[in-house]
Parts: structure tokens; C-alpha cells; sequence
């Protein structure tokens, strides 16, 4: 799948979950909502990676991302 067939894949399943549940939720329910249409849709994802944070090539860190 080409990066920009893949962009349009997930900003579909997006505006699904955005259509489907509408605005006024917490960020983690969108968060789970969107990796069920992911997963619907047959995207490969990953919800919140850690990743290490580095500095000047120092590792000062994690993150969630």
C-alpha cells in the first residue's frame, strides 16, 4: 500500500469514529475507538509506543507516543 493510500485509509477510519460517536469524549475513548475501526479495516497499528527520547544523542527518557 503506498503512504498516501494508507493516509487516506486512516483518516477514513477517522472520520468514521468521529461520525459515529461525535465530539465530547475523553481522548482515550477516541483513542480505543479508532484502533477497533483499524483494526476493522485491516490497518496495521500500534496504540501509545514507548519510545526513547534523546538529546544532543543522549537518551533523557521515554514517551508515549
Amino acid at each position: 500500500m503506498k503512504y498516501s493510500d494508507l493516509t487516506g485509509h486512516i483518516i477514513g477510519a477517522a472520520m468514521e469514529v468521529h461520525s459515529y460517536l461525535g465530539c465530547g469524549f475523553q481522548e482515550v475513548i477516541y483513542q480505543r475507538a479508532l484502533s477497533y475501526e483499524m483494526q476493522l479495516r485491516e490497518i496495521p497499528h500500534q496504540r501509545e509506543v514507548e519510545m526513547d527520547i534523546f538529546y544532543k544523542e543522549k537518551n533523557v527518557g521515554t514517551r508515549r507516543v
